[in-house]
């Protein structure tokens, strides 16, 4: 997967609208970490202040929504969780949106597209990826109440929550977006929402360079503990695990990895949902394996999907949110049809 991650980010960073041979780009990435100073011609340009950084966010937001999709579907006990269907997405883009609009935040590496200066700093991609994280916490809060309700914990009921609370949100955001005021700025926030990559910037790489292998640490240091909550609860804490604080933990690391997340890329369908199980294909559910080839996966899928979104249609540029709905789409579907045909199954069998 290293192997394959390694050669995805090449491919990633030689193609385009303008080609670039591997080997010229792999030349101005050694120069420029040897702290060599640009060279002139437009090759230092594509390759290191536009597509090496967008390269490197692909894959940091792919290893991020690997891990999250592994965590949640840990935590509520159903192959169906996933950031973006059990509305955690939605809140993060409603908190993102709200900064935007009210002027508290700004869309980190965007400046001129949504009026600010796009540098990262407490009032830009700090403060957003504080607003989102906020986000998706409180509609995460929010689902997970829904689907409690009378005692009982019913996965169908918490995808239907999930889903009938993003949707809300979803409306909620849109009518932020128009009370913009700026018609550019309006255009420019749904791209965003839909899913892109393209205002990636070395700035914009911080936070999720520092967010996504610290919430894989905090994960890995749990393995075991994920291990015995997929079991149930009863069976978790008859091993020690006290299942009330891992639960506080894995609400906090995964709305706080969804928030940083959707600011740095906007909502990214779906590949929280297919990385886990293809995973567990691999390696099976222990999630000491799990979890660090979900990050390697992740990473993986995205680099590849926004090579296509780049590159598949002459002149435009399509939302990396698309792709990912196309692919994962067909894949909820299938995962919700052996789940249902296994209950019909058993119960014809009673």
């Amino acid at each position: 997967m290293l192997v394959a991650l390694f050669v995805a980010l090449t491919a990633a960073v030689a193609l385009g609208a303008t080609g670039i041979a591997p080997a010229e780009v792999w030349s101005v990435v050694l120069r420029r970490l040897g702290g060599e100073p640009p060279r002139p011609g437009t090759d230092d340009l594509i390759v290191w202040q536009l597509r090496v950084p967008r390269a490197l966010l692909a894959a940091l937001v792919g290893a991020g929504l690997g891990l999250v999709g592994t965590a949640t579907q840990a935590l509520v006990r159903n192959p169906l969780a996933d950031p973006y269907l059990l509305g955690i997405s939605n809140g993060a883009s409603l908190g993102a949106v709200a900064a935007i609009v009210l002027g508290a935040g700004t869309v980190a590496g965007t400046d001129g597209l949504f009026g600010g200066d796009g540098t990262f700093g407490l009032g830009g991609g700090v403060g957003l990826s504080l607003a989102a994280f906020a986000g998706a916490l409180a509609s995460f809060a929010l689902v997970w109440t829904l689907a409690r309700r009378g005692g009982g914990f019913a996965p169908l009921r918490l995808v239907l929550a999930g889903v009938g609370i993003g949707q809300f949100l979803a409306g909620f955001t849109s009518y932020l977006v128009l009370q913009a005021g700026d018609e550019q700025q309006t255009r420019g926030v749904l791209f965003w929402l839909m899913g892109s990559l393209g205002g990636a910037t070395w700035g914009t790489l911080l936070l999720p360079a520092v967010t996504v292998p610290a919430g894989l640490l905090v994960l890995q240091a749990r393995a075991r503990a994920l291990n015995a909550l997929t079991m149930g609860d009863e069976t978790a804490a008859s091993v020690g695990v006290d299942v009330v604080r891992l639960r506080r933990v894995l609400f906090v690391v995964t709305s706080l990895l969804t928030g940083v997340l959707v600011s740095v890329s906007g909502a990214v369908a779906f590949v929280g949902l297919m990385v886990p199980h293809l995973c567990r294909l691999i390696v099976g559910g222990d999630h000491r394996r799990l979890l660090p080839l979900a990050a390697l996966t992740g990473a993986l899928l995205l680099v590849v999907v926004d090579i296509v979104c780049r590159t598949a249609l002459d002149g435009q540029e399509l939302p990396v949110g698309v792709v990912t709905a196309l692919i994962g789409a067909p894949v909820l579907l299938y995962v919700l049809d052996r789940r249902l045909g296994a209950g019909v199954g058993a119960g014809s069998r009673t």
